[in-house]
């Protein structure tokens, strides 16, 4: 950016000469970090008035980016517990050596001693720091930043930006930086998109990491259609029977097996933290023949029922029965992503603190969906288009911001609204 401000003609009329410092430019994010926010949303809807946004497919996905925090300065509890067992194994063995040293060797050995007993008291004030918080992890340089498997199986310390698209034309409608995992972010996307004007309902687009009942369910009472890819099997063994070879009876509430046993559920429902599910079972697996191509369990074929199973199985027929529909996916979000990514090359950040990182992305979409716009509308069209929302902006405003009296003030404002 600065480098563009002292070569770009463009820039040199638009700030009116002024050549400002990467610094400058620095601080100008990181303290309009809401403005950006609103910025990007007022794109939104301003885009929505030159019909350029549907509103009828939404695709949603994320990317991840490196935060400003090293793999080192990231701690969870797994391992600030193996630097504890470390440390107390090496002191355990400097002090066996004290007794068989002499005078010298004891001299650098207790120096050893309290270099390494100086360390835990580090390590244990970073773990009451990590249960006070209540969180999975800490991050020393940047607090808001998580260890996230990134990508090829490289993990790192960054931010997991969730991202919604329109399928009309690929513009980007809604970001959020989310959790560690796609795994509770489903609804909470499509809800924040559901807030924009004209969007009560719609069909979302998304692959698998999306697909847990909770979320698809607070998506359908919400009148939000999803279109989820189905959650590959999380059994341990290859080679078992697959769930869908057993035929549940919503009615009565049983399974039946391919050998015709019914499988019943003896308990009630178990806590799994975001749902709650029962396991269904049947005495016959013992003696039953196809019990070694059924399952490895030592105890027999157990399935186990979501309470909105109901809902995944509605869900993954509809993206079964419209399987050109789903590959819509990657061919509309992929788009904005690889442009971000790829050729520009976001995929770390300098900034610190969720609100900051988001600053940053908003203004990299933003710049995005105004190339898309030129693109598909022509710069001569899209600026006519500019024009005129811009006079009538200041048509309904002007009078709010330039009258001395509150009444009159208030007065306009309601009268322009009641003109448009």
């Amino acid at each position: 950016m600065e480098h563009s401000c002292k070569v770009n003609v463009e820039l040199w009329w638009l700030l009116k000469g002024l050549t400002p410092s990467f610094r400058t430019i620095a601080y100008f994010r990181k303290e309009n970090s809401n403005a950006f926010t609103a910025t990007f949303k007022k794109f939104v809807l301003m885009f929505k008035d030159f019909d350029l946004i549907e509103g009828e497919t939404i695709v949603i996905d994320s990317f991840k980016i490196f935060a400003q925090n090293s793999i080192r300065n990231n701690f969870t509890q797994k391992k600030i517990n193996r630097h504890l067992d470390y440390i107390d194994k090496r002191v355990a063995e400097y002090e066996a050596q004290l007794n068989e040293s002499d005078a010298e060797d004891k001299v650098m050995l207790k120096k050893k001693i309290a270099l390494k007993l100086d360390r835990r008291k580090k390590y244990e004030e970073l773990n009451n720091v990590l249960k006070d918080s209540g969180e999975s992890q800490i991050s020393l340089t940047d607090k808001d930043a998580r260890a996230l498997m990134l990508a090829n199986n490289i993990s790192g310390v960054g931010f997991n930006i969730q991202a919604a698209a329109d399928a009309k034309n690929k513009l980007l409608i809604h970001s959020h930086i989310g959790g560690t995992t796609d795994k509770r972010e489903l609804a909470t996307v499509a809800l924040e998109v559901q807030e924009l004007p004209g969007k009560e309902t719609f069909n979302t687009l998304s692959d698998a990491g999306y697909s847990t009942g909770d979320q698809l369910g607070l998506c359908k009472d919400s009148g939000i259609c999803t279109y989820s890819s189905p959650m590959p099997s999380t059994s341990p063994y290859d080679n078992c029977l697959p769930f869908l070879s057993f035929i549940f009876n919503n009615e009565e509430n049983y399974y039946t097996c391919l050998s015709g046993e019914r499988m019943t559920c003896s308990t009630g429902w178990i806590n799994r933290g975001h749902y709650k599910s029962k396991i269904y079972k049947t005495k016959a697996c013992e003696k039953c023949q196809m019990r070694e191509m059924c399952t490895q369990n030592k105890g027999g074929r157990a399935i186990e029922r979501s309470e909105f199973q109901d809902i995944i199985d509605e869900n993954n027929r509809r993206v079964l029965d419209n399987p050109d529909y789903y590959k819509l996916r990657r061919a509309i979000i992929e788009h904005p992503f690889g442009t971000l990514k790829r050729q520009w090359g976001f995929t770390f950040t300098l900034m610190r603190g969720k609100k900051n990182v988001m600053s940053e992305a908003f203004i990299l979409m933003i710049i995005y969906n105004l190339e898309r716009c030129l693109s598909i509308m022509g710069e001569n069209d899209f600026r006519d288009k500019m024009r005129s929302h811009y006079s009538l902006f200041l048509y309904f405003y002007t009078p709010f911001f330039h009258q001395s009296n509150y009444e009159n003030n208030y007065y306009h404002l309601k009268i322009n609204l009641m003109r448009a």
